[in-house]
Formats: structure tokens, C-alpha cells, sequence
């Protein structure tokens, strides 16, 4: 359990870190971000358990997470919360103990032999958190068969009071934002969302103009980083990047101002930033909670 290590010796370090400095005297939140929804996404502290992560995302100052239920790849390190009843408890108790709440679950995949029903299991725990937004990508190359098996996801979480997104990634069968709010809209859901990644976004060379047509309703939250650089070529490094690679807000070339006003000026935010350097450099979740969500609050400040 090397993650949860990391975790164990952030908390015993001398407070000369900046972020644990910024842990114990909290800086002013502005007022008109005092009641905004900030959570702490699963990815940018992945090497956490569950209740280790609503610790840090209570200790940093979120007011949410996300739970990822189901791995996104098969080599991730990942933690059964779905079959795993005595994680869910201690999980339900920080959340409890923390007044943390949860935002969203992730992450189910729309693939060629999806049978929706079998998420059912899955969405039943989402609820029992209390989430009210799923993650969801689309890994089919049959348009009309993903649309389908999203307006029956649709359906199926909506007995639960849960929102499917559909995330684009320029890497899937859902690529870009004009495709996803297609799939979406022909769904024809009430519940049906699109997920807006400010990496994807950028990588995809999707556009504000187009981000500014989907209609406020139809996105409920939104996962902020940023990214550096110009976009690669190759699809295997813009994977690479985004989930091993990104920036805090403000740190790299992402237009987020333009982002962030072309949505409800109170959209939820999930801070998804993965920085596998300094998790290899020793930097612990808690300051690399703490330093997005501070990052991100500058960031809000000049818009």
C-alpha cells in the first residue's frame, strides 16, 4: 500500500511545507466562491483509498469527491468500493465524520457488448453515497448502438436520481464535444448530460462557440486542470498526458477564463489533475489536493 504511505508520512511532516502551512491556517475563500461546489477528483489522488481520499479532500477544503466505482483501465490500482461492503462503511463514515458529500461516480464505458442492466449494481451504490452525476465514456464505433445504450443508462439511472455525462476524449468513440452533444441529444433524455473536461477540450480542439449552444441544463458540472504545450500528434501521448501529465489551473495554456465563462458562473468544478511527477517525487496527496484547489481559486478570482 505505498499510496496510503505517502498519505501516513504527509501527516507526520514538519509544517514548513507551504500546504500544510495553508492546512492549518486556511486561506479566505472570496464570497462568491463560499458556496460553490469544489470536488476532489478520484484521479488526481488515485494512489488513495476511498476514506483516505474524503480525509484529504476535508483537510484541503473541498466540499466534495468523486468515487471511482470501476477502474478505467485493467492496470489501474483500484478499490472495490462496489463489492467491497466493509469499504463502503468506512467510506460512508468519513464521509459522515467529514461532512464531505459525494458529486459523482465514474466510470462506466458504453462498449459494443454493453448490457446496460449490468450497471445497475453500480449505480445502486452511487446512490447510497449520494451522488448525483455519473461519468460516463463511449467506446463503441456504432454511433446509433452507443446512443441507444446511453438513453437506456439514462433511464436506468433515473429511478436512482442520477444524471449520466458523457464524457468526450479524443482517444474514444465520443471525440470531441460536436459528437458528444450529438449522442446526447439524440438520446433524448431528460438526465442526459455532457461532460466537459478542460483537457479534453483543449485536445480536442473543441470550441467555445459550440460550448456556448449546449444548453445550460445539459451540463451540470465540469472537470477543470490545465495542460502545456501544443497538442501532439500522437494519440498515445495525449493519453499519456491526461492521465499521468496535467497542470493546476493557471500553470499552462489552456484558454480557462473563456472556459469557465461560457458555462454557469456556478457550475460544480472536479479538480481531475494528475501529476505523476510529483506523486513520483514524494509531494503528497494532501498539498497536491490543496495546491489545485488553491490554484483554482486564483484562477476564479480573475475571471
Amino acid at each position: 500500500m505505498a499510496g496510503l504511505s505517502v498519505f501516513l508520512l504527509a501527516m507526520k511532516l514538519e509544517p514548513s511545507s507551504k500546504y500544510l502551512q495553508s492546512e492549518q491556517q486556511p486561506q479566505e475563500t472570496p464570497a462568491n466562491m463560499s458556496h460553490r461546489i469544489f470536488s476532489l477528483a478520484a484521479l488526481t489522488v488515485l494512489e488513495l483509498s476511498p476514506p483516505d481520499m474524503v480525509e484529504v479532500a476535508a483537510r484541503a477544503g473541498y466540499s466534495h469527491v468523486g468515487l471511482r466505482l470501476e477502474p478505467a483501465t485493467p492496470e489501474e490500482h483500484h478499490f472495490p468500493l462496489v463489492r467491497d461492503a466493509g469499504l463502503r462503511r468506512q467510506t460512508a463514515e468519513r464521509l459522515r465524520d467529514s461532512g464531505i458529500k459525494v458529486l459523482d461516480i465514474e466510470i462506466l464505458r458504453l462498449k459494443p457488448e454493453t448490457r446496460v442492466a449490468d450497471f445497475d449494481a453500480l449505480l445502486a451504490v452511487g446512490a447510497e453515497f449520494g451522488a448525483s452525476e455519473l461519468l460516463v465514456a463511449g467506446n463503441d464505433p456504432d454511433q446509433a448502438r452507443m446512443t441507444d445504450n446511453f438513453a437506456a443508462l439514462c433511464d436506468l439511472a433515473a429511478k436512482y436520481g442520477i444524471y449520466p455525462h458523457l464524457e468526450f476524449m479524443p482517444w474514444t468513440d465520443a471525440k470531441n464535444l460536436t459528437q458528444a452533444w450529438e449522442i446526447v441529444s439524440a438520446a433524448n433524455r431528460e438526465n442526459g448530460c455532457v461532460l466537459v473536461d478542460a483537457f479534453h477540450f483543449d485536445r480536442s480542439a473543441s470550441r467555445l462557440e459550440d460550448l456556448r449552444q449546449v444548453p445550460a441544463s445539459r451540463m451540470r458540472y465540469l472537470q477543470l486542470c490545465d495542460v502545456a504545450g501544443p497538442r501532439p500528434d500522437d494519440m498515445a501521448e495525449i493519453l499519456r498526458q491526461a492521465r499521468n501529465e496535467r497542470r493546476f489551473p493557471g500553470d499552462g495554456d489552456c484558454d480557462l477564463r473563456g472556459l469557465l465563462a461560457s458555462v454557469a458562473p456556478d457550475m460544480p468544478l472536479s479538480l481531475e489533475i494528475p501529476t505523476r511527477q510529483l506523486l513520483e517525487q514524494g509531494v503528497s496527496a494532501l498539498q497536491r489536493a490543496q495546491w489545485a484547489l488553491d490554484k483554482t481559486h486564483s484562477v476564479l478570482s480573475h475571471l
